[in-house]
């Protein structure tokens, strides 16, 4: 069953039965010795036998491992597909790896419908399969990128008894908010590029017109090689789920995990610019898990660049070692959260707190002028347009007087009116050198991003009073209210977190527009893949007006913004 290659026992398309009676398949990675050992497990659609080093993967490898050749001095990286652990470091370190096709993709057989509530249920058993294995101490971990981060905080939520520890890094978590739809407007372009690119092309089905596995030489996605319309009626798209459920019904809730039940040792990995997946999940599921043992870490960057970063590895495998093996190596005294903070040149500084957001935070208010000033003093009356496809308008502070870490999440109260049936309000958090250019900063899919972003549909304003935080407004997004034109609304929109040391003299600025931000285009350069663009979701009869912020007594707009002394 097992095969001796290059330090390891590997067990090609391990079968591993499910309560329906079908089987997924696994790869499974254990050191030479006949040892029990404990788990890193993940499962997903992305293809156990598709190398990290081949398309569609292949330009992310190559640019990893140029910026970062260190990641070669610690492993060869033979054996790594996309996103998950390098084998050859786990098991030298005392672990089996085990890489599992989720139920319609790879090799495994089934309807491919991902991140449902079969996939949930599927996890469960393969945790259990694994934790009652003759070479597995009985105790599973969780450790993945992106996907692989998403589906641990929802199989954690149903508690297998074999599961032990998990390190979701850089996922999401909430189906509506961190995945779907911003503020309640749909998020249509990724899923657009990322769905036929990472899912389709690994759809079990597939045969001859799939990819191969990269080290067996098999069909990677089965034996059968199906027709696309037998192919489509084995599956269930995204996209068009996602535009029949525009509230958080119980179709999204049933895909939202119930932190309150994971319990189990936590280590979230967060970006501090993975804005529109890749952040806000991490930081509420810190926050909001039942877990006696959780830590948060944080970066900038590309994902895949930290998470094999040689120290991403030890941090990872100290962690698993404290949970699952037992060890006592003071991962305790590690803070609870740990934070490298970037400034404008890049450079890091190292932060440390006990709680998220941090004690010594002081929260700070910045109204809105109509002049386009950002200040703490309040705003003179006045009125301010801008159209639904522009550039919006920007609000900038003063150059700031003292070296600042900008550290958390943000809110944004706003006087709104539109002359249209509904209205979308996208907020962009920026900042500018002294000598007027703009601070981007390489975000996790994205390489010239702005600090942050907000979102909200005009008509999903409602506010939850008591789930709602004064840095963290809470939108049920449970009812459509109406929109009457020239009539003025006061808005709360979320901001996700965001993380940047800003010297004397930088500025910070806020841009409200109608629209998805956008700079000049530059080749090879995108500011986001997270656009709204959905006809469907945003007819242009339904929102081509143009929306005014209204200023004067009474009608406060302000940004609330997380500082600390640096």
């Amino acid at each position: 069953m097992f095969e001796h290659r290059d330090g390891m026992r590997i067990g090609w398309d391990v079968e591993i039965p499910m309560a329906d009676g079908i089987s997924l398949r696994a790869d499974v990675y254990l050191p030479e010795s006949e040892d029990q050992v404990p788990v890193i497990m993940t499962m997903g659609p992305y293809g156990k036998g598709r190398r990290f080093q081949d398309d569609p993967y292949a330009s992310r490898w190559q640019t990893l491992i140029e910026e970062h050749p260190e990641i070669l001095e610690h492993s060869p990286c033979t054996y790594l597909t996309y996103e998950t652990v390098d084998p050859q470091l786990w098991t030298a370190d005392g672990y089996a790896v085990v890489r599992v096709d989720s139920r319609g993709s790879g090799a495994s057989p089934g309807h491919l419908e991902i991140f449902s509530e079969q996939e949930s249920l599927d996890y469960y058993e393969v945790i259990e399969w694994a934790g009652v294995q003759p070479w597995s101490t009985g105790k599973v971990g969780l450790c993945g990128i992106s996907y692989y981060a998403i589906n641990q905080w929802r199989v954690a939520a149903l508690q297998p008894p074999h599961l032990a520890a998990i390190c979701p890094w850089e996922g999401a978590l909430d189906s509506y908010r961190d995945m779907t739809r911003h503020g309640g407007i749909l998020s249509n372009i990724f899923y657009e590029l990322w769905y036929p690119t990472q899912v389709l092309s690994n759809q079990h089905g597939l045969g001859t017109n799939g990819p191969a596995h990269a080290w067996t030489g098999k069909p990677g996605t089965g034996p059968h090689t199906l027709t696309e319309q037998e192919l489509g009626e084995r599956r269930t798209d995204l996209l068009p789920m996602f535009r029949e459920h525009p509230l958080d019904d119980d179709w999204h809730q049933a895909r939202t995990p119930d932190l309150s039940k994971v319990t189990v040792p936590v280590l979230s990995a967060a970006n501090w610019f993975g804005q529109g997946l890749h952040n806000r999940g991490n930081f509420e599921g810190f926050t909001a898990v039942a877990s006696a043992h959780k830590w948060l870490e944080v970066h900038p960057g590309r994902h895949e660049e930290w998470f094999y970063l040689p120290q991403s590895v030890v941090l990872q495998q100290r962690f698993f070692d404290r949970f699952l093996k037992g060890e006592d190596n003071a991962f305790h005294d590690r803070p609870p959260v740990q934070m490298h903070l970037p400034d404008p040149d890049g450079q890091l500084h190292e932060r440390s707190a006990d709680q998220w957001p941090p004690a010594e935070t002081t929260w700070t208010e910045l109204h809105l002028h109509p002049t386009g000033a950002l200040s703490e003093h309040p705003a003179p009356a006045g009125a301010v347009a801008f159209s639904p496809d522009g550039k919006g308008v920007t609000f900038t502070t003063a150059p700031l007087e003292h070296d600042t870490d900008l550290i958390g999440p943000l809110a944004a109260v706003l006087q709104v009116s539109t002359t249209a049936a509904d209205a979308d309000l996208f907020l962009t958090l920026r900042a500018f050198r002294p000598d007027g250019s703009e601070v981007t900063v390489t975000g996790s899919v994205a390489p010239a991003q702005p600090l942050s972003s907000g979102w909200l549909r005009l008509s999903q304003r409602k506010l939850d009073a008591q789930r709602s935080l004064p840095w963290r407004p809470w939108h049920p997004h449970d009812e459509v209210l109406p929109v009457e034109p020239g009539e003025v609304y006061q808005v709360d929109v979320e901001i996700w977190p965001t993380g940047m040391h800003l010297p004397a003299g930088h500025r910070l600025a806020l841009t409200v527009g109608g629209s998805d931000f956008t700079r000049p285009p530059q080749p090879g350069i995108e500011v986001s893949l997270f656009f709204h663009t959905d006809p469907a979701d945003r007819p242009a009869e339904h929102f081509a007006g143009t929306t005014t912020l209204h200023f004067g007594p009474g009608r406060t707009n302000c940004l609330l913004t997380p500082r600390t002394s640096a």
